[in-house]
């Protein structure tokens, strides 16, 4: 018969535990990013057209990448408000809300008129309901690497904190199938004018999957030896404040250019390779898909490595090898070859996730457990804001300037340089050499520790 621990549940369910919060939490961000993927992918290729037609084509696609830009705006929001209730009534209830909330948003963007029914109202209603998204999604990023990260057996923190990393390229993969298959199933005019709307529809089936496996799991460990040692703080964001500003600085410049990156590769790329160099809208579109299949592929082989190996090492030389691709990235997708195009695609396919794998892990091991959820939102939220979000609306501008994609290419390399030396300072100054935990500075005087 299996024993029965403290809070009621048998040796069997914590096996089980660590393994169906992994599948829950990668479940869940899958569907969170299909949903914010997916709007970028009909800003970059439709939205321009249906909500605002009177603009040029430049002037059109920047205001539609603003849309885009808005729902990480939003997305600070989202992580203070779920930061602080997930720190303070538990991770679970917080992660539920946030999936309805990217459901819901997704949902109605599939059902509002477009300009040419009520004018001016139309975009009106696409950028609340992208706050909504980014709302949502806020909540979304870092709570799921701490339910999957706090639920890791030992030696395996980093391959768990890789599993809700994992639906970054797999919700834009699943959304670019969707967007496509739809797009191909019908005349481009249908698409244009009905079709868009199946994929933002069909969020409310793949939301009620998501809900069905993510209510099965268990709250966060940590989380309830905070509840049961009556450690839980009135103001847990401004309790995440006392790490210090060196380091929460220096962590955020560490993850800004893999957002950046990341950006300008899934949703950037699809407009400038269709409009600007006549590349067909459907090689683009699975090349993307297919580079961000091997992204998701190649986390659990980093996540591994940072396990053995430790994060430093590999952090570092994959940033130093992403600002190098960087500069080759837009040479290549200007030779206007179809085969250099795909290497070039797939390159960012295999290299983005080095440093994207632990960067969740490496954010949640910045803050102790009764206030890391709040300090969590706020480094990861930032750094899409700096990076991701303002990236597409920045290479925009910086194409219709110059006339170029030389601009965007230094714009990349500048802010992976920026990356590569916080990462570099904040190794130094949280050591990362050696196999084993890796001891913090408690806010409040104690130590806590934070397995690399």
């Amino acid at each position: 018969m299996n024993s029965i621990d403290s809070t009621g549940g048998s040796d069997e369910h914590r096996r089980a535990a660590p393994g169906r919060t992994a599948v829950a939490t990668l479940a869940g961000t899958t569907l969170e990013w299909y949903d914010f993927f997916l709007y970028g992918t009909a800003a970059a290729l439709v939205f321009d057209k249906q909500f605002f037609p009177s603009l040029s084509s430049a002037a059109g696609t920047l205001a539609a990448f603003g849309t885009l830009a808005v729902g990480f705006v939003a997305r600070p929001l989202g992580g203070l408000v779920f930061g602080h209730f997930g720190d303070r009534i538990g991770r679970k209830a917080t992660l539920v809300v946030s999936l309805l909330l990217m459901g819901v948003g997704s949902t109605l963007i599939g059902v509002i008129p477009t300009y040419e029914s009520i004018g001016f109202w139309a975009p009106v209603l696409l950028v609340v309901l992208r706050i909504v998204q980014g709302i949502g999604l806020g909540g979304e990023g870092a709570g799921a690497t701490l339910m999957s990260i706090e639920h890791a057996p030992a030696g395996k923190r980093n391959l768990y904190a890789g599993f809700p990393q994992m639906g970054t390229p797999a919700g834009l993969v699943l959304a670019n199938l969707i967007f496509l298959g739809t797009n191909s199933s019908m005349p481009d005019a249908a698409f244009a004018a009905w079709g868009w709307r199946i994929p933002f529809l069909l969020s409310i089936v793949l939301v009620a999957v998501g809900l069905a496996i993510r209510l099965r799991v268990t709250e966060s460990p940590s989380f309830s030896r905070v509840l049961e040692q009556d450690a839980v703080v009135r103001f847990p964001l401004a309790e995440s404040l006392k790490v210090g500003f060196p380091r929460l600085g220096l962590t955020l410049l560490a993850v800004v250019a893999n957002s950046a990156v990341a950006y300008v590769f899934m949703v950037f790329t699809l407009s400038y390779g269709t409009k600007h160099l006549g590349y067909d809208k459907q090689f683009l579109i699975l090349g993307v898909t297919g580079a961000a299949a091997l992204w998701f592929a190649t986390i659990p082989l980093w996540t591994r490595v940072a396990d053995r190996h430790g994060r430093r090492t590999m952090f570092v030389g994959g940033s130093v090898a992403i600002l190098l691709w960087c500069a080759l990235f837009f040479p290549l997708l200007d030779t206007g070859n179809p085969a250099l195009t795909v290497v070039a695609l797939a390159g960012m396919g295999l290299i983005i996730p080095v440093t994207h794998c632990v960067q969740g892990g490496i954010i949640a091991d910045t803050f102790p457990a009764h206030v890391r959820y709040s300090g969590s939102s706020l480094i990861l939220q930032a750094g899409a804001i700096l990076g991701g979000g303002l990236a597409p609306m920045i290479s925009t501008a910086l194409l219709n300037s110059g006339g170029s994609s030389v601009g965007v290419t230094w714009y990349l390399v500048a802010i992976c340089g920026v990356s590569l030396l916080g990462a570099a300072a904040l190794f130094r100054l949280v050591p990362d050499s050696a196999p084993g935990p890796v001891a913090l500075p408690e806010p409040g005087g104690e130590a806590w520790t934070a397995p690399r």
